[in-house]
């Protein structure tokens, strides 16, 4: 055994014990973490350090492959030069930094999703500045930096006492032997790579048990490599025309017509009320989840405003958002589909002129606007909302050949009062709200805008001296939104074209997705609240919705006649049945009062009935009829948009 580390592969052994060792580390410690959330049985236990240790080795394999292969191929003369003796070290150190960087990172990502790397910290990679500045002001980031630098030095003296790096260079190894060990170890990483899939540590219902047997940094790469999920090779698939007709049935409406026959969904929506053409603002508040409110059990008085604006609402007290990203919520929000798998519409290609909630805007003379505090070309939202009927008002950079069929807009310094890494705050971006409101008034242009906030985001900071409590908590964070929400409605109060605007006011998703069920449906329930509109009483709706739901509704209520091309419906229709649509990146899930269906890669299929009140999922078997139509929600949303059939 000690003549293993006593050759020129003393260095790549001993750095794949070392990997193993910390990867262990790791795995204890959010063991230890979520020991607090979820409860393990011996088998999860025992499952979550065997698997664990499968795919640690075979990432630590991967890792060294590059080295296996320069120790094979380089002669023993020019290996045994000066230079290299010098070099090893270093480049050892090199990767201890960066291994031990993405332990650390691992650790504050469980912290905010309490998940290995999955498609969010692919998106984190590409986002390099808001990031980085994110971390920044949320940890000690010089002190962290340089504690792994340390440890790093630490190790790298440990192995140097212990010969490690002499012993590579005191024996010769023949040019058939380094060709045995290096190409076995090489092929054992090649394979690894091509046939362990990253699901196969997915073999349980708990979904930390499943998380902790995976291995971030080959989470990380097969999150990378499979940012978009073709719905018909993973999925479970019922007949198009079946699947098409379900859906038809299921978003027939008492005034609509459906405009053509088969694979479309497309419909003339009638209406014999008086229509009327208000202004309408959408406040999309980052990671607002129900149970901050008083309204949902909260007793920590985090949001007096908005729980008394509920009161005063159209208030959809029931409503779910469908996904656990921005994204997601902003797919919601604009296109009324149900989430499909992989990446939001928004961040895919091929996501112009799409029948959008803007473009029905559009048709009846408004002028579509999106406001950002950040730089919109975070999640490729610029692109989406600029090549889909809105102009942009965001605080970005100019990129050289941008196009928009929109206008864009860029957020001044004199504009902006306080800043963090992920945008201006919220009373920054309202005020530039009203300001872009009040000159279309004078223009008497109808507007649209759709309002996503920031300050409820890592790292929670706003302006001082706003509210009674301390930046960089969370619950700070929701607090000084929802003093933001109040003295931006208290000033446009005061606004000529004030009587004649519809606010909505929604989450675009939950904080947190993580709980003690795979999928906790609990963590999808939002609040939503429509005010100011006219001859309409305050009332609190505690049927099942989702927010694909509010844009017809709200139309409905204004007594449009429009095309319709959504999902959505109209929750007052005589034929509207509760029901949700939610998912993750790759589990999607169709819920219809308590009865659900949750699809996922595989082509597997489980049901459920969900006790709310308890927040308890049991295992049952539902008819296929409701499975066929969990199936045809999200089969057809997928054709739709693959196919062309989201266009307008």
């Amino acid at each position: 055994m000690t003549n293993l580390f006593k050759n020129r592969y003393s260095v790549l052994y001993a750095f794949i014990v070392y990997f193993i060792l910390f990867s262990f580390l790791v795995r204890t410690i959010l063991f230890i973490s979520s020991s607090y959330h979820a409860d393990f049985n011996l088998v999860e236990i025992i499952k979550i350090f065997c698997t664990g240790l499968f795919f640690d080795i075979g990432t630590g394999l991967i890792l060294v492959s590059f080295y296996a292969l320069f120790l094979f191929v380089i002669p023993d003369k020019i290996y045994q030069k000066k230079w290299n003796r010098r070099l090893t070290p270093i480049v050892f150190f090199l990767f201890l930094v960066i291994t031990l960087f993405s332990f650390f990172a691992e650790l504050t990502f469980w912290q905010e999703f309490e998940s290995r790397f999955n498609f969010i910290a692919v998106d984190y990679l590409i986002y390099t500045y808001e990031v980085i500045h994110n971390i920044n002001e949320s940890y000690p980031l010089p002190l962290l930096v340089s504690l792994i630098l340390l440890i790093a030095l630490i190790i790298t003296f440990i192995f140097h006492k212990l010969k490690i790096f002499k012993n590579s260079f005191e024996q010769v190894i023949s040019f058939k032997k380094r060709a045995k060990i290096s190409l076995t170890l090489i092929l054992i990483a090649l394979s690894f790579c091509l046939i362990v899939k990253n699901r196969w540590a997915e073999q349980g219902n708990n979904r930390y048990a499943n998380e902790l047997s995976k291995a971030g940094i080959y989470s990380f790469f097969a999150a990378f490599k499979n940012n978009e999920l073709n719905y018909q090779d993973f999925y479970s698939l019922i007949d198009d025309k079946k699947a098409f007709k379900l859906i038809r049935d299921e978003l027939q409406e008492t005034k609509s017509t459906f405009l053509n026959a088969g694979l479309s969904i497309k419909r003339k929506i009638e209406n014999d009320k008086p229509a009327y053409k208000p202004n309408v603002i959408t406040i999309t508040v980052e990671s607002l989840s129900a149970d901050f409110l008083a309204h949902y059990g909260n007793t920590q008085q985090l949001t007096p405003f908005l729980d008394s604006t509920a009161n005063h609402s159209l208030f959809f007290s029931n409503m779910y958002a469908t996904g656990t990203r921005t994204v997601r919520g902003m797919e919601a929000l604009t296109l009324s589909i149900p989430p499909t798998p992989g990446s939001s519409i928004v961040r895919r290609t091929d996501n112009e002129h799409l029948f959008s909630v803007g473009h029905v805007f559009n048709t009846k003379g408004y002028i579509n606007t999106f406001f950002y505090g950040g730089d919109g070309y975070f999640d490729n939202m610029n692109h989406f909302f600029g090549n889909n009927g809105y102009n942009i008002v965001d605080r970005g950079r100019k990129l050289l050949n941008e196009t928009y069929d929109g206008s864009r807009t860029i957020i001044q310094d004199n504009e902006v009062t306080f800043e963090n890494a992920w945008g201006i705050c919220d009373e920054d971006i309202f005020n530039i709200v009203i300001k872009d409101a009040d000159l279309k008034y004078k223009r008497n242009q109808l507007f649209n805008n759709f309002i996503m906030t920031t300050s409820n985001h890592r790292p929670y900071t706003f302006p001082p001296n706003k509210i009674n409590l301390a930046t960089g908590t969370r619950e700070a964070a929701v607090r000084y939104t929802d003093y933001a929400i109040e003295q931006f409605i208290n000033k446009i109060k005061t606004k000529p074209w004030f009587k004649n605007t519809v606010l909505i006011i929604v989450a675009d998703h939950c904080a947190s997705s993580a709980g003690k069920n795979e999928i906790d449906v609990s963590k999808y329930q939002i609040p939503c609240m429509i005010l100011n509109l006219k001859n309409s009483a305050n009332v609190n709706i505690n049927k099942m919705t989702s927010q694909i739901d509010i844009f017809p509704t709200l139309w409905n209520l204004l007594g449009w006649k429009y095309t319709n091309g959504f999902f959505g419906k109209n929750i007052f229709d005589a034929d509207y049945k509760p029901r949700v649509v939610l998912g993750t990146y790759q589990k999607l899930v169709y819920m219809r009062n308590d009865s659900a269906v949750i699809l996922s890669p595989q082509h597997k299929m489980e049901s459920f009935i969900y006790n709310k009140a308890k927040n308890e999922q049991k295992k049952t078997d539902l008819p296929k009829a409701f499975i066929d139509q969990a199936i045809a929600n999200y089969q057809t949303a997928y054709e739709l948009f693959k196919n062309g059939g989201l266009r307008q």
